[in-house]
């Protein structure tokens, strides 16, 4: 982006000129490309400075929210800093010395301000933000006065977002005097308050020390960050040249601390406190001011870290070894040791793309470095050999030692700091005894624990050049371990973070030594990086190894093929693990060194993974590199699989069953023959597995899964078997048909239908002959689960075995798609099932009969279709049965869907042949009319206007219902019927129209109701399609849920008013159309609540909308054919919904002027007398709103004794109460009684009725009064 001179002028940065690109100076480049919101940051911040003050509270959580979003790249706002910070601290300083201003005052300034600085400390680190704090001398007196004033504030909420200051100003202020603390000048010469006490001791300490300590042991007990910022503050100060007797006193009042732990919460966060400071204090101070406390402190922390405190809090022990290696440190002379590896021979990239043109030189000058670092070396030999270890070192390397076997990380990696940097102080004897004491933390007996602070120990010693190249063969078969390290338990593994510590080890490698030491390292690293790279289970260490694999080819030289893998296996192919089992690591095989290693770690690793998936993947997997190496497949590693699956080990045997088969697949596909006996070793895996019986117990099911998979794939690979072995694995698929679990149903059939055309159709096997009658027989048994699977069986059955029966079983598939008669036997699933085999069974006898000769029996299959198999498919689509589930049903019609596009596409084809056959046979003898000619057509036809205005009304009407799947599903059948470009759909009506609303556009969102309903709505104005999509809207406009009621709604209404349209005609006839519909909808649907609740509902909103009631001579007409089906609807129902939504239509009727108000007010009257109390009270609001909009229900003189009646009458009271004034109304209003005493005997018989035989009947009855 552009900036210019003007730009950086406001934004208070020098102006250069920006023309001139190769000077184009640093702070314009990092304006331009480091903090985007410089200019809005820096606006609020002038706004700050000009006032003085923080006047919008809302600019100060602004910048904070600002400045979180660099928090992991902090660096970026590090140009920034001096801009930010001078000025807030200036603010600081100046209101504090300014003089007259109360505290409180003082306070409400510096704490909002204090909330930025604090962030920028968050983001940046307390190191970057403090140097532009100022530091005058004549500022500590101040900054101790501040922090005195904010010393007894409390924060008013532990929630960041709701802070107001108080934790962020303490803190700040800590900061600063952490800065100034270190005022070259002896503090008591700067403290003013000695100049007015003339009876102070010279040893005695400053006041103003002493304040700055007592604060700083205060804060030290906080939980907050205080508490690292008061020990940095005490470490400052403490370790000045003229505070070693406050330096004395302070590690007294610690060891009172460290000797005196308990379980008290205060307590514990000043013991946090005291190590944290002490630990600071030894990382500071100097080693000859630290020697006489360290005997003092060494005994309170050796007693410690062995206590139950310790045990309890891994902070504090995290605090205690960095305490422990620091102290370490302060016993040891701080020299760099001749031993140690020569440092600054780490080489980029770049250089080592120049390796070979000057290897030999730098062979040369390594070997000279070399020997004169071996010189080196024997000239300081006899000083190493003659230093001086204290025996309390070796007691800390010991607790350093332990410190790698923590069960925290954060306490490990401590840990693994310290034995590093107390190790470059050793001798190289000593620290040989280090390496192998790190060495004997990876042995099997160790834990994960230990093996992942050995791992980082390692890494830290090659990192500092204090593991010399010649321990390297030592270190080497370790890390190979470590890199595989997976430990299972139970059902899960553990071992992933020592897998990704390994990989830092391989990383840190590549960083310490040079490339001539590390090639044979790294030759034997290299595999078993790119192992992991590719197979490992977790994302995570997948990308270490790559990261370590991709560091070591970048520094340590040509590596073979280096850079091609680097660029395979990057940062985000890794990211999904089936694209690196599949894909990267195939691709990464073709290189030499790798193919065997990858073998080998799938086949004794992953397809025994307790992870079942990842068992799935490996075979997958072993079979992608098949193509590399054929013959080493099909010998060595069948020979290995074979016995595995018989295995006591479940996961074991699950995989190498899933990953032979996958081989043998793709062997095949390798036209690679196995021998004859590996053949027969093959054939016998299965007989074998059921011999063994281990379809039983534990793990059956996934037994049974992969025993599908691997038949499918011999299947496939047309594998030689015996007819016995045959036969053995039909039983075995049929046994995997029949099982409930709907996953093995799947797995069998897609081998079944392999199986069946390898060795039933093309080889003769006795006892397979009437396989499809065996089948059909299924169809009818009792067992659910069998009709699934032979459902399923059918629809994948070659042509050769449904020849015979073929009309049987499109029948009797055809009658399995309806809802079962026995409200026992119903099952959902084999439903479903029975509609996908129905198509299958017809795709595959119209597509042999297209190549048959027999033109009866190929048209007689058609006619089939056409009349049994589309009209079972569109009884399918009202298939809405509900269980516990939810609309089960709804997996039906989406099956049905389906299959009513495919039988489309069939008929279509077969007329479209046929036609062209007719036309070549018979010349027409005169011009015809094109109606003639359409008519004959049709009548021709196998799909004719009529198939097709149901199959499109049937569609449109899934496209309008409530589920968001379904709609968008039929809008997408709809889409391909209209715009087939394979076959051409004939015979839609207004097929313009429907292509106008539904275009051919891909990514059209059909699932969202704003989208969908304003466009099939429209279809209502044609008589073909008006019924079926109006029997669907309902659905939606009178549901339950609130966003898609209101789309629907809201696209009806505009649709009835005819938005657009200025002609009341149009509007008047699609009311008119509508209310006949409507009327339509209660006679096809009567006392079915699924559709007549919601309708109900609908009517009632249109009412409120003034919908049908202005239709003139048609509008009583319409209210007396919807009082018809009210009477019928809310006779003896117990729906509270539709008993609401009913009484509401009463009472918008019986406010018509019309002469059917007086029947709809009688009937409306007889509710006051409901059994339900809250019915009645509904009930009576209507009648009272009603008599108030029409005053001829009740005449003048008795309407304000029936008004009367209805508001003070407790019609949720006794009901015999409520009879009586409900009878007094009825006098009245004139109206007879006939009507009630009607009502009241049918509620009697009713009483008396015999319970269902249906029992499902009556728990319908009994969900649907409860809402559901």
């Amino acid at each position: 982006m552009a900036v210019t001179a003007e730009d950086t002028s406001d934004l208070g940065m020098p102006v250069y000129d920006v023309e001139d690109g190769e000077h184009e100076s640093k702070e314009l480049v990092l304006q331009k490309y480091f903090l985007i919101e410089w200019k809005f940051v820096k606006s609020l911040l002038n706004n700050i400075v000009s006032n003085g003050r923080v006047s919008d509270p809302s600019s100060v959580h602004t910048i904070r929210f600002i400045m979180d979003k660099y928090q992991e790249q902090g660096q970026l706002l590090e140009p920034y800093l001096e801009s930010i910070v001078c000025p807030l601290m200036f603010i600081i300083r100046s209101k504090t010395i300014e003089p007259g201003v109360a505290s409180d005052e003082i306070l409400e300034v510096i704490k909002p301000i204090c909330i930025i600085i604090y962030s920028l400390v968050t983001v940046c680190g307390y190191k970057a933000v403090i140097k532009f704090f100022p530091h005058q001398v004549s500022d500590l007196e101040l900054a101790v006065s501040l922090l005195e004033k904010c010393h007894n504030m409390n924060s008013l909420t532990s929630l960041r977002q709701e802070s107001t200051g108080e934790m962020e100003a303490k803190c700040v202020i800590l900061l600063w005097l952490s800065i100034l603390v270190l005022v070259p000048f002896d503090i008591s010469t700067i403290d003013t308050s000695i100049a007015n006490n003339s009876n102070l001791d010279d040893l005695e300490l400053a006041p103003l020390v002493l304040r700055i300590i007592g604060f700083s042991k205060d804060y030290l007990s906080n939980a907050g960050p205080m508490r690292t910022i008061a020990g940095l503050l005490l470490s400052r100060l403490l370790t000045r040249p003229d505070m070693p007797k406050a330096l004395f006193s302070f590690v007294e009042w610690t060891h009172g601390v460290l000797s005196s732990f308990s379980d008290d919460v205060l307590i514990h966060f000043r013991l946090l406190g005291a190590v944290e400071a002490l630990a600071s204090i030894f990382k500071a101070g100097d080693r000859k001011l630290l020697l006489d406390v360290i005997p003092m402190i060494w005994n309170d922390v050796s007693v410690l870290i062995k206590s139950s405190a310790a045990a309890r809090s891994p902070l504090l022990r995290k605090y205690l070894v960095k305490l422990i290696q620091r102290i370490g440190l302060a016993c040891l002379p701080h020299r760099s040791p001749s031993w140690r590896y020569v440092q600054g021979r780490t080489s980029s990239l770049g250089e080592t793309i120049s390796l070979p043109a000057s290897r030999k030189t730098d062979q040369c000058s390594h070997d000279l470095n070399i020997d004169s670092s071996n010189s080196e070396q024997s000239s300081y030999c006899m000083q190493d050999e003659d230093m001086d270890v204290p025996d309390i070192v070796e007691e800390m390397i010991e607790m350093l030692l332990s410190g790698l076997r923590d069960t925290d990380t954060v306490v490990r990696w401590s840990a693994a700091k310290g034995i590093g940097r107390v190790t470059s102080h050793l001798t190289s004897a000593l620290s040989e005894e280090v390496l192998s004491s790190v060495l004997e933390l990876f042995s099997p007996s160790e834990g994960d624990g230990s093996w992942h602070g050995g791992c980082l120990a390692l890494a830290e010693l090659a990192r500092r050049g204090l593991l010399l190249p010649i321990g390297l063969p030592k270190v080497v078969p370790v890390v190979v371990k470590a890199l595989h390290y997976d430990i299972r338990r139970g059902p899960h593994s553990v071992g992933s973070h020592v897998r990704d510590a390994a990989a830092y080890v391989c990383w840190a490698f590549g960083r310490a030594y040079y490339h001539t030491d590390m090639r044979n390292i790294l030759e034997r690293l290299a595999p078993h990086l790119l192992t992991v790279a590719c197979y490992d289970r977790e994302v995570n260490c997948r990308r270490a190894a790559a990261a370590a694999f991709q560091e070591n080819v970048g520094r340590q030289g040509n590596y073979p093929h280096g850079i091609d893998i680097v660029n395979t296996a990057d940062y985000f192919s890794l990211s999904s693990r089936a694209n690196s089992y599949l894909h990267v690591a195939v691709c990464i095989a073709q290189y030499e060194g790798y193919l065997y290693q990858f073998v080998d770690e799938l086949l004794n690793n992953k397809i025994c993974h307790w992870d079942k998936g990842l068992r799935e993947l490996a075979a997958e997997a072993l079979s992608a590199l098949v193509k590399y190496d054929p013959e080493y497949f099909a010998s060595s590693v069948v020979e290995k699989l074979i016995p595995c699956t018989l295995s006591s080990d479940l996961c074991m045997r699950h995989g190498a069953t899933l990953a032979a088969g996958e081989l043998v697949l793709a062997l095949h596909q390798c036209d690679c023959v196995l021998s004859s006996d590996k053949q027969q070793l093959v054939a016998g895996v299965v007989p074998a597995i059921e011999k063994a019986r281990l379809y039983r117990g534990k793990g059956g099911e996934i037994m049974r899964s992969a025993v599908s998979r691997f038949i499918e794939c011999i299947s496939i690979s047309h594998l030689s078997l015996t007819g016995k072995i045959k036969r053995t694995l039909l039983d075995t698929l049929n046994e995997n048909l029949r099982h409930p679990n709907s996953q093995i149903q799947y797995a069998a059939i897609n081998a079944f239908k392999h199986f069946v055309r390898a060795y039933l159709v093309a080889a003769d096997t006795g006892g397979t002959g009437d396989i499809a009658s065996k089948y059909l027989q299924m169809l009818t048994d009792p067992n659910v689960a069998i009709r699934r699977g032979s459902a399923l069986a059918l629809g994948v059955l070659p042509y050769d075995l449904l020849a015979n029966r073929w009309r049987d079983v499109l029948l009797k598939l055809c009658s399995s798609c309806a809802i079962e008669d026995n409200p026992e036997d119903r099952d959902v699933e084999a439903r479903v099932n029975a509609v996908k085999g129905l198509i299958s069974v017809c795709e595959m006898l119209t597509q042999a009969g297209e190549d048959s000769n027999i033109q009866s029996r190929d048209m007689s299959t058609f006619l089939l279709l056409k009349n049994e198999v589309m009209m079972s498919l569109f009884k399918a689509l009202d298939d809405y049965s509900v269980d516990n589930r939810g609309d089960v049903g709804s997996w039906v019609r989406d099956a049905a869907l389906d299959g009513l596009e495919r039988c489309t596409y069939i008929l279509c084809k077969r007329d479209s042949t046929g036609s062209t056959r007719r036309s070549d046979e018979v010349e027409p003898a005169q011009e015809l009319p094109n109606s003639v000619v359409v008519k004959n057509n049709q009548m021709d036809s196998l799909f004719d206007a009529n198939l097709a205005s149901i199959l499109i009304g049937g569609i449109c009407k899934q496209a309008v219902e409530k589920m968001d799947k379904l709609r968008e599903a039929a809008a997408k059948v709809l889409q391909r019927i209209l715009y087939n470009k394979m076959v051409y759909i004939p015979y839609i009506p207004y097929r313009e129209k429907l292509e106008e609303l539904v275009p051919n556009d891909a990514g059209l969102q059909w699932g969202v109701p704003a989208f969908s309903y304003p466009r099939f709505v429209e279809l209502l104005q044609f008589d073909c399609y008006s019924r079926p999509v109006l029997s669907g809207l309902v659905a939606s406009t009178g549901g339950l849920q609130d966003s898609l009621r209101k789309a629907s709604i809201s696209a009806l209404l505009e649709f009835l008013q005819a938005v657009g349209t200025e002609d009341l005609n149009a509007k008047r006839s699609r009311e008119f159309m509508l209310s006949n519909d409507i009327l339509w909808i209660f006679q096809q649907y009567k006392r079915c609540d699924r559709v007549i609740v919601p309708t109900l509902k609908t009517i009632e909103i249109l009412f409120s909308k003034k919908i049908f009631l202005n239709m003139e001579a048609h509008t009583p007409t319409f209210c007396a054919g919807v009082l018809a089906s009210l009477t019928i609807e809310l006779k003896g129902s117990k729906d509270f919904s539709k008993l609401y939504a009913g009484i509401a239509i009463l009472g918008y009727i019986a406010s018509l002027l019309d002469p059917i108000n007086s029947r709809t007010f009688s009937h409306l009257l007889t509710f006051l007398g409901h059994r339900y109390p809250k019915i009645r009270k509904t009930s009576a609001e209507q009648v009272y709103l009603v008599l108030l909009q029409n005053g001829n229900l009740v005449s003048e003189e008795s309407m304000e004794k029936a008004l009367e009646i209805v508001s003070e009458t407790c019609w949720e009271g006794d009901i015999e109460v409520a009879k009586q004034q409900r009878l007094e109304l009825f006098n009245l209003a004139g109206l007879e009684t006939g009507l009630l005493h009607k009502t009241n005997d049918v509620s009697n018989k009713g009483g008396r009725k015999k319970t269902p035989a249906d029992e499902n009947a009556s728990y319908s009855s009994l969900v649907g009064s409860t809402g559901f």
